[in-house]
């Protein structure tokens, strides 16, 4: 089946109008599902359809691929997935269009530590819904790679590392420092940067052990500042929505 798709990304304050204008756009055999995510695309597909509407192929592997689920609105004039910021908890399905459990997950102040580094740069937040509440933004040297071979390279790289591990140990106090007082209250725990830098910090700080089953999907970020920290939060909070035709 060729289906034609339309995605786009809503952040916090913008959601409540468009759950408003699907609530509008139901009609007859319109239905809703709620997805969690773990389930597989088999099982989606079974589901889907005993709901009444079957999800296209394309849609079935973006819900089973989600590491926060996705709810799905099927309807014969209008098509949606929408894939939320946090994890759904509960699958079920509705007749007609229901976004009431999408407005809740919504609605709900989590409490969020964000943990953003590149070497050389990083961002330490945490939030309560989407303010930040307390923040470290800081930078450190660590030169860039040494790209002639010989003694003078196994030196620089030697001299490369420690600066890594300096600054991670940096990184890894301020994470200490702005988390730790927090961490039976946080809700979520969010990570920003090169997967191998985030992987070096959560080897050198081993309180990140204990939030790892509270993660969400790592972002994509650029050599931290400050507006860098304040549009991640935006981002952690936007919802991918997908509009389809078939």
């Amino acid at each position: 089946m060729n289906i034609s798709s339309n995605i786009y990304y809503l952040n916090r304050a913008k959601m409540p109008a468009f759950l408003d204008e699907i609530g509008r756009k139901t009609g007859s055999n319109a239905s809703s599902i709620y997805l969690p995510p773990g389930i597989s695309e088999n099982e989606i597909g079974s589901r889907t359809q005993a709901a009444g509407n079957a999800l296209p192929e394309e849609m079935l592997s973006t819900a089973a691929q989600s590491q926060t689920g996705a709810a799905a609105f099927i309807g014969e004039s209008y098509n949606c997935l929408v894939v939320p910021p946090f994890p759904l908890r509960e699958q079920v399905a509705f007749t007609g269009f229901e976004t009431e459990p999408l407005r809740k997950l919504l609605e709900t102040d989590y409490k969020i530590g964000l943990v953003l580094v590149h070497l050389g740069s990083y961002a330490v937040g945490y939030c309560e819904g989407d303010t930040l509440i307390t923040s470290k933004v800081g930078t450190g040297l660590v030169h860039g790679r040494n790209r002639k071979g010989g003694s003078s390279s196994a030196r620089f790289q030697r001299r490369r590392q420690n600066q890594s591990t300096e600054f991670i140990n940096r990184v890894c106090a301020h994470v200490l420092e702005h988390l730790e007082p927090k961490a039976k209250e946080l809700d979520y725990m969010v990570y920003g940067g090169p997967r191998q830098t985030v992987l070096m910090l959560k080897k050198r700080c081993p309180f990140l052990k204990s939030l790892e089953d509270r993660e969400l999907p790592l972002l994509e970020v650029p050599q931290l500042r400050q507006i860098v920290l304040e549009k991640s939060i935006d981002r952690i909070w936007s919802s991918c929505i997908i509009e389809w035709m078939e």
